[in-house]
Parts: C-alpha cells; structure tokens; sequence
C-alpha cells in the first residue's frame, strides 16, 4: 500500500523556534530564544489547592466530555475581563479554546479558500503563518511606518472592489519586534476595517506584559463589527493550561452569527471541547480569591527588571552597528546586527559558543523584506546574571562573525 499525503501538507511548515528549542537543551547553552513565559512566575500553590478542591468536589464532571463552547462561567468572565466601557463583550460572543494558537487555527479553517488573500505584518507571529498556511491563502505583506503597519492598505486594490479576506495584527508588544501600535494609528486602522469591511483577526497575548505604560484600547474596542479578538491565560497564568479565547463579533454585525456557528463546528471537529478540568481549575482559582490583577502586577515587575538588564547589557557589550529598541512591554528585544551578520547562518556557531536566539528571517512570509541581520531575543526565562552572560556571549559571537566576514 503506498501513503499518499493531502496536497495542503505541502504548505506546513515547521516552527523555527521549536527546532531550535531542541539545540538549546544542551548543557550550558544560554537560550534567549524561546518565547516562553518564566516558569517563575507560575502561582503553583495556588493552582494545586484549586486543583485538589476541584478533583474533592467536581472530580466526575471534570473527567467529563464538556461543551464545545467552553464553561459558561469561564465565558462570562473572560467577556467581563476583556470588556471596557465603550465595547461591551457578551459571553456568547466567546468561544473557549484550547490555547489561543487554536484559535488562529480555526478562524483559518472557516475564513480562508486557497489563493484567499492575507495581509500580515513583516516580520510577524511564526505560529499563526504556520496555522492559517495550511489552508493555502495568499500572503500579501502589510507594509508599515515607523507607527505601525498603513491602514490604506485595506482599501480595495481595483474596479471589482476586491479586497484582502483578512488582516492578521497582533498590536500591542508584537512577537517578534515588541512594538505597539499607538493610539492614533489604531483608531485609523479601524477607520479603514469600518469603512472597506476586511475582517481583522486581533491577536493579543502580550497586552497586558505592558512596563511603562499600557497599551491603548484594542481596535476590536473601535471596529467591534469588522473584529476578530484573540487572547489567552497563557502568558499571565500559566501556557499548560491551554486557556484561549476567541471573541467573536457582536450579533448585530454581518455574518457574525454565521462566523460564530462555523467555529463551534470547527471546533468540535478538531477536540470536541477544551480540557474541562483546566477550565473548572481556572474557575476555582478565581473563586478561592486568587487576585489575577495582581498577579499580573507582579509579573510585569519581575519582567521589567529583566527587559532592564537586557536593555543595560546590550548597550554595554554589543559591538558597533548593532541598532535595537528597547520594548515597552512583552517579552522581546529586536536586535539588528552589524554589517556582514547572517544570524540564520551563523546560528549554530553562537550555539557551541553557549547563546541561542531566533533568526529574524523566520518571521517573514516575503524573504525580500526580511534582514539577514536580525534576530529576536527573549527575556523572560533567565536571570538578570544569566541575561548578562548571555548577552556577552552573544556579542563574543558577533565580533568573531565580523572578524571572520572581513
């Protein structure tokens, strides 16, 4: 019997970051690549007591097949949670999924045709490319200033008014760069979703990692009809749990009733439902007291001062030519390398040297626009000494590339 695999298959691709994940577990090595959140952060104590009350008191329902839109009082309160006075989300606007990364592979399942056209940053998030290509779209690059991507590239592009299917934006701290969206140009992007009716699908995971200041409102806050938001537990409680959300816009927008319908039966096709033990064990440590707000405080301290040491050692130990921004929130530094820097190539060497980080290139869906130069750099999962070391590691391996390149 011979296999025969599906021609979309040909469109998946691999993580980058995953692969290089693997070469970061040998002993010694420094990783700045992963764009994992500190384990220490994780409110462990917390967790355990509410799962120890959940298995005392909900142990049957819990092992349970659940709904497929997720518990109705999880729903209620992430609706209440992302809410703001001038956008009001109701609970049957929120879908449970499992990780905000299904999420982006459902909306791919029920939004785009092969050949559908997607405008996406450059560079963007590595994870939803490899979610939406495996249904074949057409990647056109969301070209942007120096305040973030141009709303006129929503207008219709010819006399049939053909426009792009989607927009995909993650606004505020972007994996991979760290930049936000200012407030003007947000309310301009959702001008131009209001006025040429393209769907934006709004990724948010990174909103609330803000350390100087937060972020302005979301553009689903200004385009609720033309808006797909997205966010996650993953980074402010913890990615094991596998806690995303989709909401949905509000029933009186066009085709969102329908939009709605289309993804619970994408869902159910894909896991039936979310962990219902993972949701009752948020909903438990919610209702023990467990103050999330405050929580979330206390992680933006830990990782300002990690953003800090990182900022203080590239400055004091990259060599000349090495230009980078210092984020205002998230968990990412975007660094550009010296002249003659290829960081895809050169990787492996900075790995026997004890660094690791990402290659910008993995980022971009159109290679033309993409820097050899560049890399992203996570802060989060080391210490501040550990920061340090690393970051003169890296600049070491830089000298050496720029030695060996003249």
């Amino acid at each position: 019997m011979s296999l025969t695999l599906a021609a979309r298959t040909q469109h998946m691709t691999s993580s980058a970051i995953r692969e290089i994940l693997k070469l970061t577990e040998r002993p010694g090595v420094l990783s700045l690549a992963g764009g994992l959140p500190s384990p220490d952060s994780f409110p462990l104590d917390a967790l355990a007591q509410a799962s120890e009350r959940v298995w005392r008191t909900q142990g049957a329902q819990a092992m349970q097949y659940a709904n497929s839109e997720g518990l109705m009082p999880l729903r209620d309160w992430i609706a209440r949670r992302v809410s703001l006075p001038h956008w009001q989300v109701e609970p049957e606007q929120v879908l449970v999924t499992t990780g905000s990364q299904q999420g982006l592979d459902l909306l791919g399942k029920v939004l785009l045709d092969p050949g559908s056209e997607v405008l996406v940053e450059q560079p963007t998030y590595l994870g939803a490319l490899q979610a939406f290509s495996a249904y074949e779209p057409a990647y056109r690059p969301w070209l942007a200033d120096a305040q973030g991507p141009d709303p006129q590239a929503l207008q219709p592009r010819n006399a049939m008014n053909e426009s792009v299917r989607a927009a995909y934006l993650v606004p505020s701290f972007q994996n991979p760069t760290g930049h936000a969206i200012d407030a003007d140009r947000r309310a301009a992007i959702a001008a131009a979703l209001r006025a040429h009716r393209v769907t934006l699908i709004e990724d948010n995971p990174y909103g609330e990692l803000w350390y100087d200041a937060p972020p302005p409102a979301p553009i689903a806050a200004s385009a609720p009809h033309q808006t797909v938001y997205l966010g996650s537990l993953s980074k402010v409680l913890a990615p094991g749990l596998r806690i995303g959300y989709v909401v949905t816009p509000p029933d009186e927008a066009p085709g969102a009733l329908a939009l709605r319908a289309r993804l619970l039966q994408a869902k159910q096709a894909s896991d039936l439902h979310t962990p219902g033990f993972n949701q009752r064990l948020v909903l438990q440590l919610l209702a023990d007291g467990f103050d999330l707000d405050a929580h979330v405080v206390s992680v933006r301290q830990r990782y300002k001062a990690q953003r800090d040491a990182m900022a203080q050692a590239l400055t004091r130990h990259l060599p000349e030519g090495c230009i980078w921004q210092i984020p205002q929130g998230g968990m990412f530094f975007w660094v550009q390398g010296p002249d003659g820097f290829d960081a895809a190539a050169s990787l492996p060497d900075a790995v026997e040297q004890g660094v690791a980080y990402v290659p910008g290139s993995a980022f971009y869906v159109d290679a033309t626009l993409a820097s050899r130069q560049q890399m992203r750099l996570s802060f989060v999962t080391l210490s501040v000494a550990q920061i340090h070391d690393a970051v003169v590691r890296l600049a070491e391996h830089l000298r050496r590339e720029g030695r060996r390149s003249c």
